[in-house]
């Protein structure tokens, strides 16, 4: 049997007139590909979405944050815990970590921390046990450490379902470091686009009834495309992390329903751009992950009734089904896909009815069910 060593997700979204990821001046983030610049999304928005989408299906929230000394104080004072001692325990955590790790004038650490939420509790927990050396260090110019190294740096190092996925990184504490699981691409655009500015103005509600004009004018820039989003789980390196084959297959499943279901909330209040994707395909490969990015090099162009989607669609089960004669398809353990069009699409494999039944044959060809023998 092929084992299999990674999953590839593509998807095709349409996102009307929209604007989920601006750059610093507020515009639709671009790329120029293919010689035609594009709308993009990066990919920190979207997995940042992905990710509270895989937390809340898994109830296990992480935090990633550098108010880990605030979070614990917070946390004592809730006990009852007077604020400047609280304050002193929160500092605590971080000056008994070792020499990596500091804390800001401002109070928050010099670097961003990521654990899980559970590992803040647990924090506290631990100066409580230690209250009288921390009593001890209070109003002192220079501190010493009085918690305990060894268990700092393991709560610190604590990982749960989302870490595993996508790793961490802090070279302050190499204990702590975990290769992450996901390879993540921007999404962007099959086709050409432009923005368009949107003027607009608010009204001052109490204004005396003499008085005309606006309260506020102001504008922002808006675009609108079919997007092609894709990223991969390298199944190898997430059983290293976990060395848990159920956490693996749940952790797997739930990624790939979130990477469908998930999208950033730049300016939704305004434009509810809360579309679901017209297409997704899943392969399960034994070889190495393939994103089918250059099926869209050339634009899309539109067609006399207009419209980008159904060419989209039709232009990646092309270039998959020409790429599978090319490469080959010995190495693709399954691959498959659903979508809204009613007719099949010839080099996305089988044709499942739902993405919930998509997922489930993906995960199931991944985590094939062990023999008893």
């Amino acid at each position: 049997m092929t084992t299999a060593r990674f999953i590839d997700i593509h998807v095709l979204q349409t996102l009307p007139y929209s604007n989920i990821n601006r750059d610093d001046l507020g515009s639709p983030k671009s790329v120029v590909y293919g010689g035609v610049s594009r709308t993009r999304v990066s990919s920190q928005s979207w997995k940042r979405a992905v990710r509270f989408d895989v937390e809340n299906a898994l109830g296990d929230p992480a935090a990633r944050t550098r108010r880990i000394p605030e979070q614990v104080a917070n946390r004592l004072t809730d006990r009852g815990w007077p604020s400047e001692l609280a304050a002193a325990a929160g500092q605590q955590v971080v000056l008994s970590a070792g020499k990596g790790l500091k804390v800001e004038s401002d109070g928050v650490t010099s670097v961003l921390l990521y654990l899980p939420t559970s590992a803040l509790d647990e924090l506290a927990d631990l100066a409580v046990e230690h209250r009288d050396q921390i009593q001890e260090q209070v109003g002192k110019k220079k501190p010493v450490p009085v918690l305990p190294a060894a268990r700092i740096a393991e709560l610190l190092s604590r990982r749960n379902g989302v870490i595993n996925l996508f790793g961490r990184m802090l070279a302050e504490l190499p204990s702590a470091e975990v290769d992450g699981a996901v390879q993540f691409a921007h999404a962007f655009t099959t086709h050409g686009t432009s923005t368009e500015v949107d003027f607009f103005t608010a009204v001052d509600d109490l204004n005396p009834g003499e008085m005309r004009g606006s309260g506020h004018m102001n504008s922002a820039e808006f675009s609108s495309g079919v997007f092609y989003r894709y990223a991969s789980i390298d199944l190898t390196g997430l059983m290293n992390n976990l060395d848990d084959r159920t956490a693996a297959a749940e952790l797997t499943s739930a990624f790939l329903t979130a990477f469908i279901s998930a999208l950033p909330s730049g300016k939704q209040n305004s434009t509810a751009a809360s579309t679901v994707p017209d297409l997704a395909y899943i392969a399960v490969r034994a070889d190495r992950p393939i994103s089918l990015a250059p099926a869209f090099e050339i634009p899309i162009k539109l067609t006399g009734e207009g419209g980008y989607a159904a060419r989209s669609r039709d232009a990646l089960a092309s270039y998959a089904q020409r790429l599978h004669a090319l490469w080959g398809q010995d190495s693709l353990v399954r691959h498959g896909h659903a979508t809204i069009d009613p007719k099949e699409l010839a080099g996305l494999g089988d044709k499942d009815p739902s993405y919930g039944s998509l997922i489930q044959h993906a995960v199931m060809a991944a985590y094939p069910a062990e023999s008893s023998a």
